[in-house]
């Protein structure tokens, strides 16, 4: 069973759908004892990083997110869930994130109309079982203004938008995602396949 948690933003019916296209058994929740039960876990999520910060911490989400990597369950981060994981961020302040990777969340730079919205190449930068099996240069869907920059050697895809941007991650069983999988049409389903199968 996948767990996609729910904690009051995103569209997570979109993320349970195409799992459920995919046949895997995923069901949208905020109790955490059915985060803990759950085979592999899903933190997807679209809005302000400090609000949803405060909310999983005030849910108990935040404990269960770190048994869970304790754990080695497979836990993917999905747009504004993936910059959680991170040390923090820096929308609208400073605001400290999970710490599960290594990282700061950044505005874009302001030579780039922000929201990065739309359909941009991915560029693989390591092996990932999350894309075993796409192609060289697949294409994904982003709508985002802040951006992850780490030294850490995580960084498992990248895009280009102004710049190169780092937009996907990988440590052990934490996936990172910054793009949509569940709005990237085959692709996506491809990615969100490969982590079914983990």
């Amino acid at each position: 069973m996948i767990a996609i948690i729910d904690y009051g933003m995103g569209n997570l019916r979109s993320v349970q759908k195409a799992f459920e296209y995919l046949g895997n058994h995923a069901v949208i929740t905020d109790d955490v004892s059915v985060i803990q039960k759950a085979d592999k876990v899903v933190l997807p999520g679209v809005g302000a990083f400090q609000d949803a910060m405060k909310t999983i911490t005030q849910k108990g989400i935040d404990k269960v997110l770190y048994d869970i990597v304790d754990s080695k369950k497979p836990l993917l981060g999905i747009c504004l869930g993936m910059q959680m994981f991170f040390d923090k961020s820096y929308e609208y302040g400073e605001h400290k994130g999970l710490g599960i990777l290594q990282g700061e969340i950044k505005l874009l730079p302001n030579t780039v109309k922000i929201p990065h919205m739309g359909w941009n190449s991915l560029y693989i930068q390591k092996r990932s079982p999350l894309f075993e099996g796409l192609p060289e240069q697949p294409y994904v869907y982003f709508v985002h203004s802040y951006h992850l920059e780490t030294n850490a050697d995580i960084v498992s895809a990248t895009t280009y938008y102004g710049k190169q941007i780092q937009v996907a991650a990988q440590k052990e069983n934490v996936f990172a995602l910054q793009f949509h999988p569940e709005k990237s049409g085959d692709i996506g389903l491809k990615i969100l396949e490969n982590f079914g199968r983990i």
